[in-house]
């Protein structure tokens, strides 16, 4: 969808964007710090899946506790909306994970909540107004706790998208994810709050270029290793996805985590082998310290 037809329909819904220069000044100071124990909240679907909370919660150790309402493709419009269906609802919320997202944020309990919106994102904008829904779930989680930190997940699309998968990545962050959707869903709130990114699109970019530009790095040839199908996640891509939040939720560093990890059915998780490892570590720290929507603030120099 271009630019213009977007704005075209946020006017048909009624949103107004807050402008660029108050939306970049919301993020000028670093965000607040995280409590030591965090109980974290995800919101989303399978670009989340089981697998990414639970390699962020061995990540993070016993401080990190998480629940989550997923689905298959599901937009924020349908989480919210009772009459709605969550496709695949009863196989992506297993029990001892699962959690109803209202009643959850609802509860007070909770001091992070990480959405994300359903791909393609272009459709999620047009047609499940995206703006209008991320702002329900800011303003519910913001009533029951005002100090909760709150987080938007930057996904990606398919790998044969005829736009190009690198070249949608560097452009749809700032046309969809922020223009689209985050400035419109701060310009409903009378004083807006930041509300940060954690970009995994970006950061899986950059690894790919780093990566194909050496020829491949241990088991990891090239993109297609990062997936199972043209979307999906393989354990090499959840685990980059996982140092992601990691270092967002928590400021830190990823550097020296452990790459042997196991998935949320107990099984091995595939090791990207020590260098591989170092090398999404790194570029992980690099992207979510020089992206100021993250919270973080720049290395010194």
């Amino acid at each position: 969808m271009a630019t213009a037809a977007i704005a075209g329909v946020l006017r048909l819904n009624g949103a107004r964007p807050i402008d660029i220069a108050t939306f970049d000044s919301l993020y000028d100071n670093p965000g607040p710090k995280p409590a030591i124990s965090q109980k974290v909240f995800h919101l989303g679907h399978s670009l989340v899946g089981p697998d990414i909370p639970e390699m962020l919660k061995q990540l993070a150790g016993k401080r990190h506790d998480y629940t989550s309402q997923l689905g298959w493709g599901t937009p924020l419009r349908a989480h919210w909306d009772p009459e709605e269906t969550i496709n695949g609802f009863e196989l992506r919320n297993a029990p001892a994970e699962y959690e109803d997202a209202k009643q959850a944020l609802s509860s007070g309990e909770y001091n992070t909540l990480v959405m994300t919106e359903m791909v393609e994102i272009r459709a999620a904008i047009k047609y499940y107004n995206s703006a209008k829904y991320l702002r329900n779930w800011i303003q519910l989680g913001r009533q029951s706790n005002p100090d909760i930190r709150i987080f938007f997940y930057e996904t990606w699309h398919n790998l044969d998208d005829k736009e190009g998968w690198l070249e949608r990545i560097d452009k749809d962050l700032e046309r969809y994810w922020f223009n689209g959707i985050l400035r419109v869903a701060l310009g409903y709130e009378g004083t807006p709050a930041p509300v940060y990114v954690i970009p995994a699109g970006q950061v899986m970019a950059r690894f790919v270029r780093e990566v194909e530009h050496r020829g491949g790095v241990g088991p990891i040839a090239d993109r297609n290793h990062l997936f199972t199908d043209t979307i999906h996640l393989s354990d090499y891509g959840t685990y980059l996805v996982a140092l992601t939040h990691y270092a967002v939720l928590y400021q830190t560093s990823p550097l020296g985590l452990p790459h042997v990890l196991t998935k949320a059915d107990g099984t091995p998780a595939k090791d990207p082998c020590p260098e591989a490892a170092r090398l999404m570590q790194e570029i992980v720290w690099d992207v979510v310290t020089n992206l100021r929507f993250t919270g973080l603030a720049s290395p010194d120099p």
